[in-house]
């Protein structure tokens, strides 16, 4: 029900944008269309790129937004590993996959492949389409060029569907304006050697892609166009700039499972792989800038908004920073301890299962104690971090809890002041899992000795639980 109610959804914005372009609409064909989006769209690992999510960027006011949207993230190679079945036809003529990656099909390079060649050996690899060169030239993409999962690889291969799509339905024209707004969500790119942002490259494109392809557009409307791609791009990536951070650590630990596959087998992930996500996470937060995150383009926004932006994404990349590298720390004692045990160790044996509701288990959390802060807040940043991990995200996730009273206990034991050096070690574990026990020796005793003890009283807990069952059954005889 829900699958058919997304489709009709997706039909209905499909059907009205087009209406409102003046275009033509099929609704046998456009009904097609939305069931590719929407299927592709609930793929089994899509935790944050879902349907709700290109409905939420689209908006309802500009079709050409609305459109766009849709299509921006139809390829996601990284979280579908690989590209959909239902849609790798569209994209075949024009890329090939070289080495486990996707290249662009050279214009005059003849594939090896004999059958390939029985097939279409009257044509050069790439074919003369000129939609798929409008896009491109949009990209400003050249034959032969590698793609990247970071540099407009994904962007690039939906806009190629989407203008495939849309061809039958609307102009050229339109089909590269809806092309920019999908291009302008290639996101996190720095300023070119030139000194010109992505956004001042792609207008300087549009300049020229309008000449070249005669689609009719005059200076300003090449500007107003290029400011729609803006508005769409900055909503594409608006939870950076939540005014709540834990706003942004829930849509954060939507994101960790799209990449990180382990993540999806509930209660059997090991403490490594649930490691492996932080790790990857924390890792990018450290590395980005919170000026790339939001593009703007000739006071589209203008200053004052574009600067407060900046703002809350630089502060709610601290927040994530520092409640990673708690998290971080906590999971390199869990992960150490679970050494003693064997090796990729699933988190619910260390920790105890996510509870579900009618169902009564023992966790850890159980047998820590209540402690108070050793250490007093130095910051607002402290506090805030300490509240996420004392009272928890706004959400729980499906593999996760929303609050993490381990972390809770470690922080409030070592204070936040110790983290950046506790967190070092931490990295040094993880390069050098021989060394667990050289990096449990680093930690306060007192906190390896009250963890390790309360996994032992979880163990002790199961034994007792099956003791029971062991007894009805001797009853029942």
């Amino acid at each position: 029900m829900e699958l058919l109610a997304e489709q009709k959804r997706c039909l209905d914005c499909l059907v009205s944008s087009i209406e409102q372009l003046g275009g033509r609409v099929d609704i046998p064909k456009l009904e097609q269309i939305a069931e590719l989006i929407i299927q592709t769209m609930r793929g089994p690992w899509r935790y944050f790129h879902t349907s709700e999510h290109i409905f939420e960027v689209g908006g309802s006011v500009d079709p050409i937004e609305v459109l766009a949207a849709l299509f921006h993230d139809l390829v996601y190679v990284q979280v579908d590993q690989g590209v959909s079945f239902n849609i790798s036809s569209a994209l075949c003529p024009f890329v090939k996959e070289v080495r486990s990656q996707l290249v662009i099909r050279d214009e005059t390079e003849r594939p090896d492949d004999a059958i390939y060649q029985l097939v279409i050996r009257d044509e050069t690899e790439l074919p003369d389409d000129a939609m798929y060169q409008l896009v491109a030239s949009v990209f400003g993409f050249i034959p032969g060029k590698t793609l990247s999962p970071f540099g407009g690889q994904n962007e690039f291969l939906s806009a190629v569907i989407a203008a495939k799509s849309l061809e039958p339905f609307l102009p050229a024209s339109t089909i590269a304006e809806i092309t920019a707004c999908i291009e302008a969500t290639i996101p996190f790119r720095p300023v070119a050697p030139g000194g010109l942002s992505a956004i001042e490259l792609l207008h300087e494109r549009l300049v020229s892609i309008n000449c070249d392809f005669n689609l009719g557009w005059n200076p300003a409307e090449i500007v107003e166009l290029v400011k729609r791609a803006v508005r769409l791009a900055n909503r594409d990536v608006e939870n950076f700039a939540s005014r709540n951070s834990s706003n942004f650590l829930d849509n954060t630990w939507n994101l960790m499972p799209e990449t990180n596959h382990e993540l999806t087998n509930v209660n059997s992930y090991t403490v490594a792989g649930y490691r492996r996500s932080l790790q990857k996470m924390e890792g990018f937060l450290n590395f980005l800038k919170p000026e790339l995150v939001f593009q703007q383009f000739m006071q589209e926004p203008d200053d004052e908004t574009y600067a407060n932006l900046v703002a809350r994404t630089r502060k709610n990349i601290e927040v994530a920073k520092l409640y990673l590298g708690v998290k971080l720390i906590t999971i390199a004692i869990l992960e150490a301890l679970s050494y003693r045990l064997g090796r990729d160790i699933p988190l619910s044996t260390m920790m105890g299962e996510l509870r579900t509701p009618g169902f009564k288990t023992s966790v850890l959390e159980d047998y820590l104690p209540n402690r108070q802060s050793a250490y007093p807040l130095e910051s607002q940043l402290q506090r805030e971090v300490l509240d996420l991990l004392e009272i928890g995200r706004n959400q729980e996730s499906r593999y996760d809890i929303k609050n993490s009273p381990v972390s809770t206990f470690i922080i409030k034991s070592i204070g936040f002041a110790e983290t950046e050096n506790f967190l070092k070690k931490a990295q040094e574990f993880f390069a050098d899992p021989t060394s667990s026990e050289e990096f449990l020796s680093y930690c306060a005793p007192d906190v390896i000795e009250t963890i390790s003890s309360g996994v032992m009283k979880l163990f002790d807990s199961r034994k007792t639980a099956l003791g029971k069952v062991k007894l009805v059954h001797q009853t029942v005889s």
